[in-house]
């Protein structure tokens, strides 16, 4: 195994420093399988779409995100906390480094989209948001400004039991544990890796989705519901440094 490899094995930690970290709370799951052509379309070269078993999914991730500190630092009262949903699939580049593709992520903190547009190169939207939570029910809206057709309304029960940790090789392994984030900006593409303990799962039901969000990122959802459903309490994550990546494997 290379030394560049290794270096980015997704579920180890990398050398060094983190640039933040940050508390990912109340998080659901929401996955939808699709063809691997409408994907295709829409993520960029030189990424491929990761499958599987053959299958390719969609997925809408709605959460909170608290605590964003730098290191050694107490919390910005300005940023630390705020809501954002995400549009996601799952991909790797030349073959290898698994991880995620954001079409985009809407949050409730401009100061936090205007950051992640600079710093990560990620396709952040400002966005009016209203998270409710009771015991296991949780209600998530989100109405994106400036374009109120990309709009999200979610609502989700948790079931009951212990949590659980995602069994590697598994389905649920697959979609949750990726800790690679890929993002494009005026043809370039870049790279950053997050580093946190497994996710804590549990099961959960969701009301009927209503969203624009997908439609958005120029993609058509299946009309079925989501055919896999996660909930999780949350993880806390250290963010890394991003880097560009070369046009070519070499």
């Amino acid at each position: 195994m290379s030394d560049r490899i290794d270096r980015i094995t997704p579920c180890r930690r990398p050398p060094g420093f983190a640039l933040m970290h940050q508390q990912w709370r109340k998080l659901a799951f929401l996955h939808w399988e699709v063809p691997v052509e409408a994907l295709r379309a829409v993520v960029p070269l030189p990424l491929s779409i990761d499958t599987f078993e053959g299958r390719a999914y969609l997925g809408l991730v709605p959460f909170t995100i608290r605590g964003i500190r730098p290191p050694l630092l107490p919390p910005l009262p300005w940023l630390s906390g705020f809501h954002e949903v995400n549009v996601r699939t799952y991909v790797h580049l030349y073959g290898q480094d698994p991880g995620v593709f954001f079409f985009s992520l809407d949050a409730a903190r401009l100061l936090a989209v205007w950051g992640a547009r600079w710093t990560y190169r990620l396709p952040y939207f400002h966005a009016q948001m209203d998270f409710q939570s009771a015991g296991a029910e949780h209600t998530f809206r989100s109405v994106r400004r400036h374009h109120p057709s990309a709009r999200c309304a979610l609502q989700w029960t948790v079931h009951p039991g212990p949590p659980r940790t995602a069994s590697p090789g598994s389905l649920d392994h697959f979609l949750l544990e990726r800790y690679l984030l890929y993002a494009e900006k005026n043809g370039r593409l870049s790279r950053a890796q997050v580093h946190h303990l497994p996710y804590p799962i549990q099961e959960a039901t969701v009301a009927p989705v209503q969203e624009g969000l997908i439609a958005a990122a120029g993609l058509v959802r299946p009309e079925r519901p989501p055919e896999l459903i996660h909930a999780s309490a949350g993880v806390d994550v250290e963010v890394f440094a991003p880097e560009f990546l070369p046009t070519s494997a070499g």
